[in-house]
């Protein structure tokens, strides 16, 4: 039985009503919750994760199932092996990016393209690209992609992002602001401080109370 087998054989019809409800009924669900998920991968992404390059048939094939649980398998999968990615798959990424998009799925590659912008600086003129892109989850993409790295975090290219993103009636573009901000408080909140207080006229309300949660 392969893992699209498994997944299906696991299915909660149940639950997966629920999880699909919860994510605004965007996709449908088989009703696998993370922990039964990660369990039943385990293995293939072991198998997987022992090839020195990336399986883009697998994530394809992930990504072209209906039910969400299987984009969840695909980024699993790349987050497992994100080192072994470089800017030639950048171009893929953001194809996923693109289809069938929601905030699950992006938020689940912002660590994936970050890892790849950490370990190839060249990759930051495409994410100041995406930051201005018509597709406004390409350009929350590009604002999240810094998450989590601390002292490694590009203050300049962080500003120019969130910049190029200001005035912004977009929901999912305001609190990507936010979240940027207020993760990079925790490591330097004067900069986040002197941030708001340089671009308040601009910011949203939603983006200064999720950047001033740490402050």
């Amino acid at each position: 039985m392969d893992i699209f087998d498994r997944f299906h054989a696991a299915a909660d019809p149940e639950r997966a009503v629920k999880m699909s409800a919860y994510m605004r009924d965007q996709f449908p669900f088989l009703g696998i919750q993370t922990p039964l998920r990660k369990s039943l991968s385990r293995e293939i992404l072991r198998g997987l994760s022992a090839n020195a390059t990336i399986d883009w048939e697998f994530v394809n094939e992930c990504w072209e199932q209906s039910e969400r649980e299987f984009q969840y398998l695909a980024l699993d999968y790349l987050t497992k092996n994100k080192h072994r990615l470089s800017p030639d798959d950048i171009s893929k990424l953001k194809h996923l990016a693109v289809t069938k998009s929601w905030w699950d799925t992006v938020d689940g590659l912002d660590q994936v393209v970050g890892d790849i912008a950490l370990r190839h600086e060249e990759v930051n003129k495409t994410l100041l690209a995406w930051s201005k892109d018509g597709n406004f989850w390409l350009r929350r993409l590009a604002i999240d992609h810094q998450l989590g790295r601390k002292t490694k975090t590009d203050t300049e290219l962080l500003e120019t992002i969130i910049v190029n993103n200001l005035g912004q009636k977009e929901f999912f573009i305001n609190k990507a602001i936010g979240w940027a901000l207020r993760d990079y408080s925790k490591t330097n909140p004067a900069w986040v401080r002197t941030f708001i207080s340089t671009h308040k006229s601009q910011l949203s309300p939603l983006s200064i109370k999720e950047a001033s949660r740490y402050l």
